[in-house]
C-alpha cells in the first residue's frame, strides 16, 4: 500500500494545520492552549500567583502596569481520512490505473506521513454503509492496522457519501483534520453540506477529488452505450454528445473548487494520468507556504 516513489517525494514535506487544533501531545500544530513555552502570543495582565520571570519588566516602566509573556505551545493533530470505496471507484479507462487505486495510495501515503510526524491518523471506508471506522491514533502499529485495512478492501456498491462524512466529522471529538478522497459524483448538496459544518466546527478540511483522464476528457468515437457500475442503469449516446459532456464535467469540477474555496478548505483534483505524488508534493508544498 506503499509506493516507495511516492513517500520520497513527500518525504520532506510536513502536513501543517491550518487551523488551531486540539491535542494530548507536543506536536507540530497551533494549540488554542495557551502557556510558557515555544512561540511568543501575547502579554495579559499579570495574576498573583503567576510565576514573576515571565513579567515583562521593559513593559512595566513604560506603563507602570505589570503584564506577563504568553506563548504559544504547539500540539498533535487528529486527522480522520475519509475514503469512497463504492463500485465507481473501480473505474480505470484507458491508462489502466483505476481511481480506487490512486485514492487508495494517497490514503496511505497521508495516514504513513501524519503518523510519521508522530501525529494520529483515522480510516473512515464507506459505499452505501459506513464499511469501517478507525479512529485516529498514533504508533507504528496503529499505522499498519490501516494499511493493512486499505489493502485489503475493494470498490463495490452503491454510495452515501454525506452519512459518512457526517458520521466521521461527528466522531473526531476534538477540533483536527479531514481528508475526503472520492469521485464526488452522488448527493453534492448533502456532501457540500458537511465540509461546510466541518469547516464551521473547526476542523482543517481538504477534498481530494479523484477522476479518470477518460472521465475528463471523453476519448471515445462513435455510438457508444455506458452502464453505471452501482446503479446497473445504462444509457446510449455517441461522439456527438462529447463538447456538451466535457462543458459539464469542467463545470462540475470548477464547481467543487469553489464550494472549498467558499468554505476555506482545500481542493484537490487527482487524476489518475498524473502520479499521485505530483499532486500531493504540490498540495503540501502549497500549504507550506501559506502557513508562514
Amino acid at each position: 500500500m506503499l509506493d516507495p516513489v511516492l513517500l520520497a517525494s513527500i518525504h520532506d514535506v510536513e502536513f501543517v494545520a491550518r487551523v488551531t487544533v486540539e491535542g494530548a501531545l507536543a506536536g507540530l500544530h497551533r494549540s488554542p492552549f495557551h502557556g510558557y513555552s515555544a512561540e511568543f502570543s501575547q502579554y495579559r495582565h499579570y495574576r498573583p500567583g503567576d510565576d514573576l520571570k515571565y513579567i515583562d519588566w521593559k513593559l512595566l516602566a513604560r506603563t507602570d502596569r505589570l503584564y506577563t509573556k504568553q506563548y504559544r505551545e504547539t500540539t498533535n493533530l487528529r486527522m480522520q481520512i475519509v475514503l469512497d470505496a463504492s463500485a465507481s471507484m473501480a473505474f480505470a479507462g484507458r491508462t489502466g490505473v483505476s481511481k480506487w487505486t490512486c485514492a487508495r495510495l494517497i490514503a496511505g501515503a497521508l495516514g504513513h506521513l501524519v503518523v510519521s510526524q508522530g501525529d494520529a491518523a483515522g480510516l473512515t471506508l464507506f459505499d452505501e454503509e459506513l464499511r469501517l471506522y478507525l479512529g485516529g491514533r498514533t504508533g507504528r502499529t496503529h499505522l499498519r492496522t490501516l494499511l493493512t485495512s486499505l489493502a485489503a478492501a475493494q470498490p463495490r456498491g452503491r454510495t452515501a457519501p454525506a452519512m459518512a462524512l457526517r458520521r466521521a466529522i461527528d466522531l473526531l471529538r476534538t477540533r483536527g483534520a479531514v481528508a475526503l478522497i472520492s469521485d464526488l459524483y452522488e448527493d453534492e448538496e448533502g456532501v457540500d453540506r458537511e465540509l461546510r459544518r466541518a469547516a464551521r466546527i473547526g476542523h482543517d478540511v481538504t477534498v481530494f477529488h479523484v477522476l479518470t483522464a477518460d472521465e475528463i476528457d471523453w476519448p471515445w468515437r462513435g455510438d457508444l452505450e455506458f452502464e453505471d457500475s452501482e446503479t446497473g442503469d445504462r444509457i446510449v449516446t455517441s461522439s456527438s454528445a462529447a463538447a456538451e459532456y466535457r462543458q459539464r464535467v469542467a463545470a462540475f469540477v470548477e464547481r467543487w473548487r469553489r464550494r472549498c474555496e467558499a468554505q476555506g478548505s482545500d481542493y484537490v483534483l487527482a487524476r489518475t494520468d498524473e502520479a499521485p505524488s505530483h499532486a500531493l508534493r504540490r498540495w503540501l508544498l502549497e500549504r507550506g507556504r501559506r502557513s508562514r
